[in-house]
């Protein structure tokens, strides 16, 4: 992807991504929905389509999932800049967080009214997880070998004890030989067309 020119400014690319940060409990997977309101439907800054490709991308590359989500949105719009801008703007929150918490753990570990609040954001986070899995499910081109290939790494992953890594691994060679398959296939018929 080459950028001649800079299409988001790297202070909104830096403070959009730290406040989805700063105001996401739960991991990277809980910022999905937020990820999507704000990136895709409101600033329209990537397409459905690409939203579903940075993911698949995210969790295919070393490093934390938002992390590798903020570069790719902080380069799709500024280059090289744009991706350390939203990648430190997505960072810090948690830095900072991690810092203050540290210092503070031993105050409040024992403390039951932070404890009960934990438990409700866990339980709240399940339910924003879930939603952002349906949007983007809806979103999906699916056809017959994506669904299998779904239901497949679903219950591998639940049911047996596979490292997600060859999961990923497995579903996109399986993703490629069905794109060999289906263009071998097109060639052919187109072959018999010209023969014909």
């Amino acid at each position: 992807m080459k950028h001649t020119e800079r299409r988001t400014s790297l202070w909104t690319l830096f403070i959009t991504f730290f406040k989805l940060s700063a105001f996401t409990f739960g991991g990277g997977y809980a910022m999905l929905p937020l990820l999507q309101e704000d990136v895709v439907e409101r600033k329209k800054w990537i397409t459905e389509d690409e939203m579903l490709d940075m993911l698949a991308i995210s969790e295919s590359t070393p490093g934390p999932f938002v992390i590798n989500a903020a570069t790719f949105v902080g380069y799709h719009e500024a280059g090289v800049l744009g991706a350390a801008a939203a990648t430190l703007g997505v960072a810090l929150p948690s830095y900072i967080a991690i810092m203050v918490i540290s210092v503070l753990f031993t105050l409040f570990r024992d403390n039951r009214w932070v404890d009960a609040a934990f438990r409700g954001i866990r339980a709240g986070v399940v339910v924003l997880i879930v939603n952002a899995v349906i949007k983007l499910a809806r979103k999906m081109k699916w056809k017959a070998v994506g669904v299998v290939l779904a239901l497949a790494a679903f219950g591998i992953s639940l049911f047996l004890d596979v490292n997600i890594i060859f999961v990923l691994i497995g579903a996109g060679l399986v993703g490629i030989v069905c794109m060999l398959i289906n263009a071998k296939r097109h060639g052919d018929v187109r072959n018999d067309k010209k023969n014909g």
